[in-house]
């Protein structure tokens, strides 16, 4: 059976609850189900973990990849903009990461306008909301005709 990690980085279990203009209405836990009913219909596994430290992130990456995941769909929060170690920590293993921010982050901040990431995943999905998750998670996981 296929297998994807759902790895998600700093205060992104406060979604529905801070910033509501920005992030929505639904919850953590909502993004959680969510994306655990698209990997049954994509017949995967999905592992879900939400951690506002880094060392837990850089960890779950590493564990992830010596476990054969067949992907993962990261959302690095705050670290985006600033963890050479995460970026470090994608470009070490070779799994497929894809990056994904429920807001538009070129639309924001101009600090928010740099991912330390991106380069280093197979590609970015950015300002979808939720919906960016799953289509990050049928990037990976293709279905056969």
């Amino acid at each position: 059976m296929k297998k994807i990690l759902i790895l998600n980085g700093p205060n992104i279990n406060l979604t529905g609850v801070r910033e509501r203009g920005v992030y929505g209405e639904n919850t953590y836990q909502d993004l959680v189900d969510l994306c655990c009913r698209e990997g049954k219909k994509l017949g995967a596994e999905v592992k879900c973990i939400q951690s506002n430290h880094e060392g837990v992130l850089i960890d779950a990456l590493h564990d992830a990849w010596q476990e054969g995941y067949d992907g993962c769909v990261f959302n690095p929060g705050g670290y985006t903009h600033t963890s050479v170690a995460l970026r470090d920590a994608v470009a070490a293993i070779s799994m497929p990461v894809i990056e994904c921010h429920l807001s538009n982050i070129y639309a924001r901040e101009p600090f928010r306008h740099v991912s330390m990431t991106a380069a280093v995943c197979r590609g970015q999905i950015s300002g979808l909301g939720f919906d960016g998750y799953l289509l990050a998670m049928r990037a990976l996981l293709p279905q056969e005709e």
